[in-house]
């Protein structure tokens, strides 16, 4: 009993750690955004070091081993790479899924951190600008919802079935769509809008909606097609090496 009363005790301490995380991001975001993106660099910094308090909260009592920051490290480099390889192709990349992998293989935590350091690294590639916190917390809620959802046993962690591979691309493209897309979308308002009004503010979440839908059939056909073998090897490197998801 005190065992089962320790462990809900360190599941609501994590929870709490990423609720505060979570709205001192957002909180971040917008006081940036409010300040026209001049304060983007800080910001982003700000960022980094939000995602990786409750990374390192996960590992509860122990220190993470060095292979475990490896193979975060690694999938960081997987993630970058796919965005990458998807340059000659506007809008169609499958960075959000490798992100949601990552966070339904290796936990919620590592899935954020994924996320975020995926982007902010592949933005030395694709260009730095004051857009780039808000696709750090975009891409780090791919992974965290996601780990949060396999943590919960609503995603599985293994040998996907096609009908699961539809089901979670399905998922991965809707939150794209809905989720995902539109707080990059409310990065423009902020941006291009010299004043705020409903039809200025509607027709900027209009003009994403195709690029949205775009950016949701990649994250639906990499899920779909290539999730399950690379949510496998994760798995087997978390069991190898006692990750923490």
């Amino acid at each position: 009993m005190s065992e089962l009363n320790g462990k809900r005790s360190r599941e609501w301490s994590v929870g709490f750690i990423w609720a505060f995380t979570i709205l001192a991001a957002v909180v971040t975001v917008t006081v940036g955004a409010v300040m026209r993106g001049k304060s983007y660099i800080p910001v982003s910094v700000l960022l980094v070091i939000y995602c990786m308090v409750p990374f390192f909260a996960s590992f509860e009592r122990r220190k993470p081993q060095a292979r475990e920051l490896v193979t975060v490290a690694v999938t960081v480099a997987l993630a970058v790479a796919a965005r990458v390889a998807f340059i000659w192709l506007p809008n169609f990349k499958p960075l959000a899924a490798i992100v949601m992998v990552a966070g339904i293989g290796l936990g919620p935590s590592a899935g954020f951190v994924v996320g975020a350091f995926a982007v902010l690294a592949s933005g030395f590639i694709f260009g730095l600008g004051p857009w780039l916190p808000w696709q750090m917390l975009s891409f780090g809620l791919c992974g965290l919802v996601f780990g949060a959802l396999a943590k919960e046993g609503v995603i599985p962690r293994k040998g996907w079935s096609w009908k699961e591979k539809a089901f979670v691309g399905a998922g991965g493209g809707l939150f794209v769509l809905l989720i995902a897309g539109p707080i990059l979308d409310t990065s423009s308002v902020f941006l291009m809008l010299s004043s705020f009004t409903p039809e200025g503010v509607a027709a900027l979440y209009i003009a994403g909606v195709p690029v949205n839908a775009l950016q949701g059939i990649a994250t639906f056909a990499t899920l779909f097609l290539v999730g399950g073998p690379i949510l496998d090897r994760l798995g087997r490197l978390r069991e190898k090496y006692g990750l923490l998801g």
